[in-house]
Formats: structure tokens, C-alpha cells, sequence
């Protein structure tokens, strides 16, 4: 039974009604005067609490995920540097479980509606994964949308752009699946070609759960922004056909998730080429969630005036990047941090944005401006021209027949 299962909430929330209901059936029988009675209703009360509060654990991290799986849970987990294995060159084809890319289980994909079904090369495929951090040793939960034409034959070398989708915290993969419906939209939009066909890679941003690591490099601390920025894209691309040029790569959140696609692609632009950004914050800074970011010492102000984009855009290159950021004139505290940072903005970068009368820091505004910022980043990326090696050193007569990689 999985930390995340359906069936260990329903377990737990039964334990918890059983207990409720147990309690008030035998209060009246210790209802007497006495120790062994006086701690008998402790026990029953000590009982029913610990029941009820286990339930709602198991529910928060279900929805949220801090924990993935029991081992993580009472901290059995693996820190051996993990192999890169040799990329797949079928169809759907990823790392095998020595590798970085490495097959979970539901993750509570399960319960996510909309998700295709059928034949993967007629509907795509989410996939339910774990992506491990060479460098870092982060093991970090994914699910990774393959469009249709990832598993036709006439795509079957093809590398394809990359989109990574960062939640906001605490929130895990499963908001961006079942509440901002990430690859439900991207397989609507390619459907109708508003989107080229692009592989989703869903993550959250904090490499060390219940920490909110804001993709950050803490000094003695988690590596966030190495884990975004080499173990993430040598993970993926070390298991399936996607771009290895940065122009192919861009990355979109919500939350603390845009502040993280914000800094990602302004402080490695030659990773991220592109970022969309849903109700970001514009500079990180410390706070009980994250703790300690950018350590003491001199060095100090200097990570947290990196990490402080209007300032960065003020007194440093611009980087060669093009961003879109959304908010909302009403509802929305960061309206006036996202104008500054437009004002910003100078060449070679470029902007647009998503600018609503009316919303909220919450998923029915973001549900609005995600599928425009979809296809927005579509438009950035690059389709790779580069393909797959060729089984063995020389392609068949057949194979040389065969007609042009990656057209339709």
C-alpha cells in the first residue's frame, strides 16, 4: 500500500471513524471514578486523536507530497550516486530502474481525470516517475506527458521540445495533473495545433521536502538550482528523445513555481530559453518555510541580490531569454512587483504578459492563463532539428527511403 495510495487514505480515515465511533460507544463504561477508568478515557481520547490526526496527515501528503514513499517517510533513502544509463531509442522507451529516470507508482496519477486513453501513438502517455540528481542526490517525484507522435513510426528518431512545469509549494505534481490540468491542455492545444508536439515534464520545486528550497543553492544546504538546472535536463535527456539545445527547453509554474521558471531561465539562460510565470514573487526571501537560503557572511547580500530579478535586470546583462509573467489588477498582491519587473525588462530579453482586471492567487485564475501561456511558449521553443543515432554504423537502404524525420 502506497504512501500516496487512495487506499491508504480510505484505510486511514476508516481507523479514524472506527475509533470516533468506538469513543462514544464506550464513554458511558468509563464514565466512573477511579484510575484505571480515569485512564481509560485518556487512552480512548490519546487513541482517536492520534487516528484522526494520522488521516489528515495521510490526506495532506497524498495531495501535497512531501513524502513519496515510505522510505522517504523514516529517511531510508538511497544516497549511492546513481548510473546513467544509455538513452532508449524505441518508442516510450526511458532509463532503466538503475538509471535517473526510474518507474514509480501512481504518485496519485491514478486519480487525475482526463488523462489520455487508448493506444499511446493515437492519445500520448503520462507517465508516472522519479527523476535522481546525479550531483545533488535529490530524488525528486515526475510525471512526464509524451505526446502521440513521440510513439509514431515517422517520429521514431525524433527529438522533441521540452516543457518543465514547476507547482508552487506546498504543492506537489498532482495540482498541476488534477487542478491546473497541464497535460489534459497541452493535449487539447496540440490537438488543434496551437501547440507543436511537446514533451511536459510535471515537478515540484523543493528538492528537500518539507523545505521550500525556492530554487536556490543553499551555502551547506539542498542544491535546488543544480538540480534544475544539470540533474533535471541530464535526467531527461538521458532517457528520452528530447532537445539537447537550450532553445528547445523552457519552463512554466504557478506560484512559487513561476518564481522558480523566472529564476531559472534569467540566471541559466542557457538552459531555459523561455518562462512563463503565473502570480510570481520577483525576488526570494527567507521565511519559515525555507529557513536559512543564502547563509551569513559576507557573501550574503550578494546571493540574495542574485536572486532578486528587478535588481539583476537593473544592474546586470540582460540574458538573451523571453519570459511571459500573468497577474491581475485586482486580487492579486503582485500586480505591482510584475509592472516593475516589465519596466524592466530591456534587450536582448524579451516580455509579454497576461494582465486580468480581476483574480486570485488560486488555481481558478491560474486554470485561465495556463493554456494561453502554453501555446505562448510553444511559439518560443524550437522544434530540434538534430535526430536519434541510427541503429548500428550504416542505415538500411530502407531506412535511407524513408521519408523526412518530424514532418506530419
Amino acid at each position: 500500500m502506497g504512501l500516496t495510495s487512495r487506499a491508504l487514505e480510505y484505510a486511514a480515515a476508516l481507523v479514524a471513524l472506527v475509533c470516533v465511533g468506538l469513543t462514544v460507544w464506550v464513554w458511558p463504561r468509563l464514565a466512573r471514578r477511579g484510575p484505571v477508568a480515569v485512564l481509560g478515557r485518556l487512552g480512548v481520547i490519546a487513541a482517536t486523536q492520534l487516528a484522526v490526526l494520522t488521516a489528515c496527515a495521510v490526506a495532506v501528503n497524498a495531495s501535497f507530497e512531501f513524502y513519496g514513499t515510505w522510505g522517504e517517510l523514516l529517511g531510508h533513502v538511497s544516497t549511492a550516486p546513481a548510473r546513467i544509463a544509455a538513452p532508449g531509442t524505441g518508442p516510450g522507451v526511458y532509463a532503466a530502474r538503475s538509471g535517473l529516470v526510474q518507474p514509480a507508482g501512481p504518485q496519485g496519477l491514478d486519480r487525475v481525470r482526463g488523462l489520455p486513453v487508448g493506444p499511446a501513438a493515437r492519445v500520448g502517455r503520462v507517465e508516472s516517475v522519479r527523476i535522481i540528481g546525479r550531483r545533488t542526490r535529490a530524488i525528486n517525484p515526475a510525471f512526464v506527458y509524451l505526446p502521440p507522435q513521440y510513439f509514431q513510426r515517422q517520429y521514431h528518431r525524433q527529438r522533441f521540445p521540452v516543457i518543465v512545469a514547476v507547482s508552487g509549494y506546498p504543492g506537489g505534481i498532482m495540482n498541476l495533473a488534477q487542478f491546473l490540468h497541464v497535460p489534459q491542455t497541452a493535449d487539447r492545444l496540440e490537438r488543434t495545433g496551437r501547440l507543436q508536439p511537446t514533451v511536459v515534464v510535471m515537478v515540484r520545486p523543493t528538492i528537500a521536502p518539507p523545505r521550500d528550497t525556492e530554487c536556490v543553492d543553499v551555502p551547506g544546504g539542498p542544491k535546488a538550482e543544480t538540480f534544475f538546472t544539470k540533474d533535471l535536463p541530464d535526467a531527461l535527456k538521458s532517457a528520452y528523445r528530447i532537445g539537447h539545445d537550450p532553445s528547445a527547453w523552457g519552463v512554466l509554474g504557478y506560484s512559487s513555481g513561476g518564481s522558480c521558471a523566472l529564476q531559472l531561465a534569467l540566471r541559466d539562460p542557457k538552459v531555459y530559453t523561455s518562462a512563463a510565470a503565473l502570480s510570481a514573487d520577483y525576488r526570494v526571501s527567507d521565511d519559515l518555510t525555507t529557513g536559512s537560503l543564502f547563509g551569513g557572511g559576507p557573501q550574503a547580500r550578494r546571493r540574495r541580490q542574485g536572486h532578486d530579478l528587478v535588481w539583476r535586470l537593473r544592474h546586470l546583462p540582460a540574458p538573451q531569454v523571453s519570459v511571459l509573467v500573468a497577474s491581475s489588477r485586482q486580487g492579486e498582491r503582485d500586480y505591482g512587483p510584475t509592472m516593475r519587473f516589465l519596466k524592466a525588462v530591456r534587450p536582448p530579453m524579451t516580455s509579454a504578459r497576461i494582465i486580468l482586471p480581476r483574480g486570485s492567487h488560486h488555481f481558478t485564475t491560474w486554470l485561465r492563463e495556463i493554456g494561453p501561456a502554453m501555446e505562448w511558449m510553444g511559439r518560443q521553443l524550437t522544434f530540434p532539428q538534430d535526430t536519434t543515432p541510427a541503429p548500428g554504423r550504416h542505415r538500411t537502404a530502407q531506412a535511407a527511403a524513408r521519408p523526412a524525420v518530424g514532418r506530419r
